[in-house]
């Protein structure tokens, strides 16, 4: 948890200097500092990346909510629930990273979405059971980050050691 955090806080830190200077549409050209044999073409497309290979995504903040569940089976339920609704939403292709947080401020966790239609991410999110029972609530940030996170869940597969 904690290496992806990081690397978030990275992405986190570095992209508002590339967003002031990124167009918000895919281009075919690469940038003049990348490699050209280092850039994908096809892959840039597919992941409406543009010069600077960002995109735009909805980033979900989720808070703690109003209600919390109290411990047991429920509450356990409910979290099972969460966690499938966020593996349907991530083959659909609409959910392409989440995570949680450290709790600090309320803060638990967080989504990106890849749409821009703040409604489809409000409808999504409003599927969730953790959202549902009042155990989180939701606050939705348009954010332009890395077109590679597109492939974040085709690669994370890749990482899930099998049960013996």
């Amino acid at each position: 948890m904690k290496p992806t955090a990081s690397l978030l806080t990275l992405l986190c830190a570095a992209l508002p200097a590339l967003a002031q200077q990124a167009p918000t549409t895919a281009t075919p050209a690469a940038p003049a500092s990348a490699p050209a044999a280092l850039y994908d073409a096809a892959k840039a497309q597919a992941w409406g990346a543009n010069d600077l290979g960002l995109r735009a995504y909805t980033l979900v903040l989720l808070k703690t909510g109003p209600k919390r569940m109290p411990d047991g089976p429920e509450r356990d339920a409910m979290f099972k629930g969460h966690f499938a609704n966020m593996q349907r939403l991530a083959r659909e292709g609409l959910l392409v990273y989440a995570g949680p947080l450290d709790g600090q401020q309320d803060l638990r966790g967080l989504f990106i979405f890849a749409t821009t239609d703040l409604e489809a991410a409000r409808k999504a999110i409003d599927t969730d059971p953790v959202v549902i029972n009042g155990e989180m609530v939701a606050e939705l940030h348009k954010h332009l980050g890395s077109a590679a996170l597109m492939g974040v869940n085709e690669q994370h597969v890749r990482l899930i050691r099998p049960k013996p």
